[in-house]
């Protein structure tokens, strides 16, 4: 068996991340014999491309100030959707110097997109 016949199609309705976008990934989680959509919001800090294996990775801060990371496969047919919030403008591909920041410091500025003049 080829390994190529094994890998699903990529999804076309994923969004254009990049590294400092807020987002919410909206996963299928099966508990037992029940399936449920669990919401995972946070700041994107890594991607990696690779064509159908690209995954990225989504930090937040939990409760009582502890960061979460998990790190998703963007073609994966376990994820029902991802929204992009907001976008940040960033100068780095990996945004691992977030995990030793906390609260103001910890913030980014919000990158504005330039409507279109009709």
């Amino acid at each position: 068996m080829n390994v190529m016949d094994t890998l699903t199609p990529q999804k076309a309705d994923r969004p254009r991340l990049a590294p400092g976008d807020t987002v919410r990934v909206h996963t299928m989680i099966v508990e037992g014999d029940r399936e449920r959509v669990q919401v995972f919001q946070g700041t994107v800090i890594r991607i990696r491309s690779g064509g159908i294996n690209a995954n990225f990775t989504v930090r937040r801060i939990a409760s009582h100030g502890v960061g979460v990371e998990r790190t998703f496969m963007l073609h994966s047919p376990r994820i029902e959707k991802i929204e992009v919030m907001r976008s940040s403008k960033t100068r780095r591909a990996q945004l691992y110097y977030l995990r030793d920041l906390q609260g103001k410091a910890a913030r980014l500025k919000e990158r504005t997109t330039v409507a279109a003049e009709e």
